[in-house]
């Protein structure tokens, strides 16, 4: 008779949390008193944006990454809504640009500058006009570009294709209507062709976002589903909820099937919405709950029992909302394989946790723990996927110093400002030489002004590439020459307000030497 182990093999057994000093995370921000069950913030490699309470609107803190300690009370905020925002989110494929919902039903989209943000932004660069009530939740499309999908209090979900000239979108490439409730929240598959949703009336549904078509919905009356999320690349669907005697549940179902759940467990008997967040690469699940000051971490696999407890975080400061660092912008010579980024209220602070595999040589890149992941290359266009086209996201490696070729070479550069940002050889094409005239054309209009050509300008190739935001919203002595021609154009009219301010100024002063004079 062999003996078998009390526990399974797992080389992520002992993942371990630990949480960032002081002097690392982000102190003194006025995190919003915003009731909804939402994160509140989301991070990229470049940027951390965290909801704000303010008063006369909404508003939002968009901070460089590196932007650490305390915060400036004072510091400039995206504050272009007029009332509460409710959900931001940074575009997968673009780190400069950030999507925000509101209690004013609309979604906006903004453009933030490569320095950061320097002053208060009002203007976005698209508003999405469709929803009749409060916009309270929206994702990006996980594989192709300029898709943006919302939901709100008009019980309706949305799909926007962003890629468009107007600045105002009323239009969306589909409603689905299936929803007799609020969505609570979504969720799209690995490739983006199907997309599952939780209600308030505490069911799951899986259906197609490019024609609303209802694939499966969930009947179990012993489980009501509050969150959900796909586990792509084993297939399954996970959800959290809570038990007909309210106790906290976990549960796995199959997509295909949710007439039973495959694997159910409750979790303990607290009050808090519990947010999962899964990595695919690790196949670890994190359970993270509203209020908690823990996180657990499972194990997903294909087999019997499905899901595989492995252990616990703990922490005495409770949580309201949590942002997740994408893979590529992780210590991989840490061994860091999942980056927290928790809102706690009590302290006005943003706390990094990071979550770390012990390795004994961990300045080696480990292969089995950081394999090929989700980069930040889109694998097609919104209208390739509005015709049908289903594709997985672009893989990339973790590996300092590596490079992989985009499998699909024929995806067309993005659209808008925020692409000449990057300055890459992919923004020469002549699609966004005739988009940077339209813009140039339209700043003429907005603003009539007599502007020299700028189409002769190149930037010093001697200035190093990259520029840190100073801390506490400080300018500097000394700012670093525009790397691209929209750059240079908000320049000159930064200059040209500032010259507008200093002739008044001057005005001032003449008028006050004549009354003197004549006195």
């Amino acid at each position: 008779m062999s003996w078998c182990p009390p526990y399974r093999s797992s080389k992520f057994r002992h993942v371990y949390g630990k949480a960032s000093t002081k002097d690392h995370g982000y102190h003194g921000i006025p995190i919003t008193h915003s009731v909804h069950d939402n994160h509140y913030c989301s991070v990229n490699p470049r940027f951390i944006a965290i909801v704000t309470e303010c008063s006369g609107g909404g508003a939002f803190l968009v901070l460089s990454i590196h932007h650490t300690g305390k915060v400036d009370p004072q510091h400039p905020r995206v504050c272009g809504h007029s009332a509460r925002v409710l959900d931001v989110k940074w575009n997968p494929f673009d780190d400069h640009c950030i999507a925000s919902c509101s209690e004013d039903c609309t979604v906006k989209l903004w453009d933030i500058p490569a320095n950061g943000v320097y002053q208060n932004m009002t203007l976005p660069r698209k508003v999405l006009q469709g929803h009749s009530r409060r916009v309270n939740l929206i994702e990006w499309h996980p594989t192709a570009r300029d898709l943006l999908v919302s939901s709100a209090y008009d019980y309706k979900v949305m799909v926007w294709d962003v890629s468009v000239c107007d600045s105002v979108l009323r239009n969306p490439v589909c409603v689905i209507s299936l929803h007799t409730e609020l969505v609570l929240s979504m969720s799209f598959n690995n490739d983006g062709s199907s997309l599952a949703t939780t209600s308030l009336d505490k069911k799951i549904r899986v259906m197609d976002p490019r024609t609303g078509r209802l694939i499966q919905v969930s009947s179990s009356k012993l489980h009501r589903a509050n969150k959900v999320v796909f586990i792509g690349d084993q297939n399954m669907l996970f959800s959290t909820g809570s038990s007909p005697w309210n106790q906290r549940q976990i549960t796995l179902w199959d997509p295909d099937d949710l007439s039973e759940p495959l694997s159910e467990e409750e979790v303990d008997g607290g009050a808090g919405v519990l947010f999962p967040f899964y990595d695919p690469d690790t196949h670890i699940l994190y359970l993270a709950g509203k209020g908690d000051g823990n996180i657990r971490y499972y194990e997903i696999s294909s087999e019997k029992p499905y899901v595989q407890f492995l252990t616990e975080y703990y922490s005495l400061l409770p949580q309201k909302g949590l942002g997740v660092m994408p893979k590529r912008g992780l210590d991989v010579s840490s061994c860091e394989v999942f980056r927290f980024y928790r809102l706690v209220t009590v302290k006005d602070l943003v706390e990094p946790l990071s979550m770390i595999v012990p390795r004994r040589s961990p300045k080696t890149f480990q292969d089995d723990i950081f394999p090929m992941t989700a980069g930040n290359e889109a694998a097609l266009t919104a209208q390739q996927w509005l015709s049908g086209i289903n594709r997985g996201p672009v893989l990339m490696c973790l590996k300092p110093g590596s490079k992989i070729a985009n499998p699909y070479p024929e995806t067309l550069p993005r659209r808008g400002l925020s692409s000449f940002q990057s300055g890459g050889p992919e923004d020469t094409g002549s699609t966004e030489q005739a988009f940077l005239q339209e813009q140039l054309a339209y700043q003429d209009a907005k603003y009539p002004r007599e502007v020299a050509d700028l189409s002769g300008w190149q930037p010093d190739e001697t200035q190093a590439p990259g520029w840190a935001y100073t801390p506490h919203c400080c300018e500097p002595s000394e700012c670093p020459p525009p790397r691209t021609e929209s750059e240079l154009l908000q320049a000159f009219y930064r200059q040209q307000e500032e010259i507008r301010g200093l002739r008044d100024q001057l005005n001032q002063k003449k008028v006050v030497y004549t009354e003197c004079s004549k006195h």
